[in-house]
């Protein structure tokens, strides 16, 4: 039996923090950049720093009324970097892990508000002191599981559709390998009575070598093949093996990087090809849906002219790839 995959191009909204407020910037200039779906970041409206809950929910409905005027989906919100800096849901004390939990279940009510029910990222570090202790670090773990697993049920009560856990690079930001994202998606799914919980796969977070990550977990294009049927958002930036830079595409930044977007498109078409292979087809349906979002995160002496300009451009070279109509592949 065929089915059919729609895949358009986002980008995330981590360049408008620190720089703009008012939503008629922080969305509409996603439709002038030239992207047609937006990931709306959550250090923009963040639930426990960003005003009160009145103010939040509010300036949710204004982004969404802009979004609607200019023609911007807002798919979904990503967690910025203030998730992670904690040590949340794999913290030894129940206490960190409950408030991280209540930071994500307003961030999922902000979701649904901005029109982009799904919400995804990263709001855990396994704490150093247990990585050298299987024990410990199995336990962390089981709390992060376990945390995902409630947090889906909860979603299906809250109204959004699915959640997306970040694959990172380092042993204490988990899933960081290949298997381990494996067994996370096994053990949060399996059995669950919430919305799915899928991998959010990132081109640049293949650069765990310092902490003895070795091929294939460093193969950008292996996590595609592996997890891409499973992974309603793809970040995409342009980096290099040792790095997660997250820089546009320009051609400045693709002659130093190495990803290769026809390669990256080919990885992915065959993700979706062999998605009844998966040991996670067991638990989870392989999307329909895509959104390859650009995940620029510039430094703050990074120019907004010059920012827009690189934005501007990584639009026209990612559309030979993926047009702003979009695809629609039958496999």
């Amino acid at each position: 039996m065929s089915r059919s995959i729609s895949i358009k191009l986002g980008l995330d909204g981590a360049y408008a923090t620190r720089r703009w407020e008012k939503p008629e910037n922080i969305v509409g200039l996603v439709r002038e950049l030239g992207y047609p779906c937006m990931e709306f970041c959550a250090d923009v409206i963040d639930p426990f720093f960003m005003g009160d809950r009145t103010f939040q929910l509010e300036m949710a409905a204004e982004c969404r009324a802009v979004a609607e005027k200019v023609g911007v989906e807002i798919w979904n919100l990503y967690t910025g970097m203030c998730t992670h800096r904690s040590h949340g849901f794999s913290h030894s004390h129940i206490a960190p892990r409950r408030r991280m939990e209540e930071w994500m279940v307003l961030a999922m009510q902000t979701a649904v508000a901005l029109g982009g029910p799904r919400l995804g990222g990263h709001m855990d570090a396994v704490p150093v002191e247990y990585l050298q202790d299987p024990e410990a670090y199995r336990r962390a773990c089981a709390h992060a599981y376990a945390a995902w697993r409630r947090l889906a049920g909860l979603g299906r009560e809250v109204g959004v559709k699915a959640l997306y856990v970040e694959q990172m690079y380092i042993p204490s930001e988990i899933p960081w390998t290949l298997d381990q994202t494996t067994e996370c998606l096994l053990a949060v799914n399996t059995d669950s009575e919430g919305v799915p919980v899928y991998v959010t796969v990132d081109v640049g977070h293949q650069a765990g070598q310092q902490y003895g990550m070795q091929p294939p977990d460093t193969d950008y294009l292996e996590w595609v093949r592996r997890f891409g049927a499973f992974s309603e958002v793809i970040h995409l930036q342009q980096t290099t093996p040792e790095g997660s830079h997250h820089w546009p595409f320009t051609p400045e930044y693709i002659e130093a990087g190495h990803i290769e977007m026809d390669k990256f498109m080919a990885a992915l078409r065959e993700a979706h090809e062999s998605a009844a292979q998966s040991p996670l087809i067991s638990c989870l349906d392989p999307v329909g849906e895509q959104r390859l979002v650009l995940e620029v995160i510039p430094g703050s002496t990074k120019c907004e002219d010059v920012l827009l300009e690189e934005l501007r451009v990584s639009a026209e070279y990612l559309a030979q790839y993926v047009p702003f109509e979009g695809l629609r592949w039958e496999v």
